[in-house]
């Protein structure tokens, strides 16, 4: 169960989950290919994992747009040869009850998660069966994959559907050995969540404090926030996962919210 020398593409990993990921990765061995709208922040992350001895280089990835997956894949097999797992992480957070959503933001959450999901998944798909020594597709669900909040309906329909894809892909791919598997984390105290508490403050008339205790952390079993050294591990077991024996299922890392 070993990631050295194994070639890791990870979306939306300029910061937050997706930076973390990259840094245990190249820990482990891994080369490590961070890809973000943002290319300066991913360029300066690449560049921190490489002056601490890892391997790292930075591609320009707006993931709904088809073009730009593909060119940033072929960049990174261009590189490093290969692609042997793809972290598709990136994602976005828009707060209103459905009454005052809008068509625009309900497209915008879903391009972001499932198109991005699904263009990448494609162009990894592509290459593994290409190289032919499978490989690994881990998604970044959430437990909103299998419970409902309120304020969130675009966000909880595109990780209800990121399961349903990882099932799709986990059957497509198992002849050629490629694996896919969703991480479901609970609240991480990441820029994205930090941003939340004022917006559910004001949307839920309650104070910062009672979001984080009364709504984000509520049914953990300690009162904790997931964190992203959590989910990095995570993503290294099954990124380093060797077999079919783990394949089409979710992960739910929450301090024991939601319990499957």
């Amino acid at each position: 169960m070993s990631l050295k020398d194994k070639v890791a593409l990870i979306t939306g990993s300029a910061s937050g989950i997706g930076k973390e990921i990259a840094i245990e990765y190249a820990r482990a061995g891994a080369k490590v290919v961070i890809a973000d709208l943002a290319l300066d922040a991913a360029t300066a992350t690449a560049n921190e994992i490489s002056q601490s001895g890892g391997i790292a280089m930075a591609v320009a990835m707006n993931v709904t747009d088809e073009a730009q997956v593909d060119k940033g894949i072929a960049d990174a097999v261009a590189a490093y040869g290969s692609i042997d797992v793809l972290i598709s992480n990136a994602g976005i957070q828009i707060i209103a009850p459905v009454v005052d959503s809008t068509l625009d933001n309900w497209k915008k959450m879903l391009a972001i998660h499932l198109d991005g999901a699904y263009l990448t998944t494609r162009a990894a798909m592509r290459e593994m069966i290409k190289k032919g020594n499978g490989g690994a597709i881990i998604y970044m669900g959430s437990v909103h994959s299998h419970e409902g909040s309120p304020l969130k309906a675009p966000y909880v329909t595109a990780k209800h559907g990121l399961i349903g894809l990882a099932k799709v892909v986990a059957k497509e791919g198992a002849k050629d050995k490629i694996r896919a598997n969703v991480i479901c984390p609970g609240f991480v105290r990441t820029p994205l969540v930090e941003k939340q508490i004022p917006e559910q403050a004001k949307e839920l008339g309650i104070t910062e404090e009672q979001v984080i205790k009364t709504v984000m952390l509520k049914d953990t079993v300690d009162g904790e926030f997931t964190t992203t050294h959590d989910v990095a591990q995570t993503a290294i077991f099954l990124g380093g996962f060797e077999s079919n024996a783990l394949t089409g299922q979710s992960i739910v890392v929450s301090h024991g919210w939601f319990m499957q």
